[in-house]
């Protein structure tokens, strides 16, 4: 699997190549034998760098299976009338990308905040987060200072814990408003998130976005 540079993934004003930067994924995918169906191969999968202009550090690719919120129907019995929300979504990372630091609270259609779990299906991941949750976490300052998630040490990171897993393995977050992020390791990484419906992000580094990086006006 090709590494790329940063030079690579972006044009020369500055923007991001998304073209570039999908087939990167691309070949994550290949390098693991995942399916690419033909919704991966259009608008539906989606690449970010969070307006950071580095997404070999800071970025990934997803793509959301389904996120669908309604009311139950007359078949639901008690529960007719009430709203009910859930996900499927699978995130991609390159080696040693980051998904930074951000939270979920209830967002403006009136959902309660993202509960959500992951389950690597390739390569290594390393969660950090602001609350213990699974029982093995150990603390971010215990690692070395090159590989702590990005902004630690910054006032306005909070994570303070992070626990490894590896294919097939699962963790969960507990605290759904708590501040939390991923990291692949060398291999890079696909993940398979299970949730509530998705209707807010926020992240803690006040300079990022859900979006990407745009033509330098410069």
């Amino acid at each position: 699997m090709k590494t790329y540079t940063k030079e690579e993934l972006y044009n020369n004003d500055g923007s991001l190549n998304e073209a570039v930067y999908k087939q990167a994924y691309y070949e994550l995918m290949e390098a693991n034998n995942y399916p690419i169906p033909a919704m991966l191969k259009g608008d539906d999968f989606w690449v970010c760098d969070f307006l950071q202009a580095d997404a070999t550090k800071l970025g990934m690719g997803g793509v959301f299976w389904i996120n669908a919120k309604g009311v139950y129907g007359e078949e639901s019995g008690k529960y007719k009338g009430d709203s009910y929300g859930f996900l499927g979504h699978d995130i991609y990372l390159l080696p040693n990308q980051t998904l930074p630091e951000h939270h979920h609270e209830g967002g403006p259609e009136d959902f309660g905040p993202k509960m959500e779990a992951w389950l690597v299906r390739h390569g290594k991941v390393r969660f950090y987060g602001e609350s213990p949750a699974a029982g093995d976490e150990k603390l971010i300052s215990e690692l070395p200072e090159d590989e702590r998630p990005f902004g630690f040490g910054e006032p306005w990171f909070n994570s303070k814990y992070y626990a490894d897993r590896g294919p097939g393995e699962i963790y969960e977050l507990k605290d759904p408003e708590s501040w939390h992020g991923i990291i692949a390791l060398e291999e890079g990484a696909i993940i398979s998130e299970f949730a509530t419906y998705h209707n807010h992000v926020s992240f803690s580094n006040p300079t990022a976005e859900f979006d990407n990086t745009k033509a330098s006006i410069n």
